[in-house]
């Protein structure tokens, strides 16, 4: 009886478990709620013990139940991690590799990591969307590209596979002549709210009506990480970049450091990850890529 237990069984098990209600799982799984209903009945006899109390409003998982869900959710992101793959070696060298890359991921490392590519897989044309937050997730989501290099957005999606590329170190930075760059010590919360403060805006509405590090209660967005770079250096606010983008103009002068009293450490920063949809994993190419994006 057990050998003709199937993936459909465990799916249909896990979805009702998850819903709380037959009729849930069937409208999830697309489904008419005596089909789920069957489904589970047969389950139950194949492995010959009840997964479900249903003398009650809703069915609540038995014990015996509860001990085999996790068992059931194992074995079904084992099959897609298997179709992942299948689907990865069936297909082989990608046509085309597409990135998203957050703006904050150090550019000479991602030129180097281009160049490498380009002497490894001269064939393969590479297409990068460079963006900020949201935006360099949603190429991803969209199925414009098959690997998205995320930082600035503090989130894993549902449904995205991750693995760590590396940390990139963030300062909090003004002009000289700004008046927060004439204050000895921690800046207060307080004197930075009452000064522009540059922030980055995301050109997707992923994140719309979310703020990620913002302090002050005068706020300029900017779409372009370049543009933030220039207006601060013109003394027009104060903002978080990333370290590597503003260390020649905080060692000229151009531009200084500041500590605000909400964090505790002299900057923000950032941990980058590369992320793609759990089944739909990058070929070879990408694979290759994101190794060597992780080398910095």
């Amino acid at each position: 009886m057990l050998d003709g237990m199937s993936m459909d069984q465990l799916r249909t098990f896990i979805a009702a478990a998850e819903e709380g209600s037959f009729s849930a799982a069937g409208r999830k799984l697309r489904r008419a709620q005596s089909v789920v209903s069957t489904t589970l009945a047969n389950l139950e006899a194949q492995v010959g013990f009840a997964l479900f109390e249903r003398t009650g409003r809703y069915p609540q998982l038995t014990e015996a139940g509860r001990a085999m869900l996790e068992l059931a959710r194992a074995a079904a992101h084992s099959m897609d991690e298997f179709k992942a793959k299948a689907r990865s070696l069936a297909e082989g060298l990608e046509p085309e590799l597409a990135v998203a890359v957050d703006v904050m991921y150090p550019i000479a490392h991602l030129t180097r990591a281009v160049q490498a590519f380009h002497q490894a897989f001269p064939s393969t044309p590479l297409r990068l969307y460079v963006e900020a937050l949201g935006a360099v997730l949603q190429p991803l989501l969209d199925g414009h590209c098959r690997v998205a290099v995320i930082g600035s957005l503090p989130e894993i999606p549902a449904g995205c596979a991750s693995e760590f590329l590396l940390s990139v170190s963030a300062v909090t930075v003004v002009a000289p002549t700004h008046p927060l760059a004439a204050l000895n010590g921690m800046v207060p919360r307080a004197a930075a709210a009452e000064q522009i403060q540059l922030v980055l805006t995301d050109r997707s509405a992923l994140t719309a009506g979310r703020n990620f590090g913002v302090a002050s209660t005068r706020v300029w967005r900017l779409a372009d990480l370049g543009a933030k770079h220039a207006f601060l250096r013109a003394g027009l606010g104060w903002g978080h970049m990333p370290l590597h983008m503003v260390e020649a103009d905080i060692a000229s002068g151009a531009l200084v450091t500041i500590q605000l009293d909400m964090f505790a450490t002299a900057g923000p920063g950032f941990s980058m990850h590369a992320i793609h949809l759990a089944d739909n994993p990058p070929g070879r190419a990408g694979r290759w890529f994101i190794d060597q994006l992780k080398q910095g």
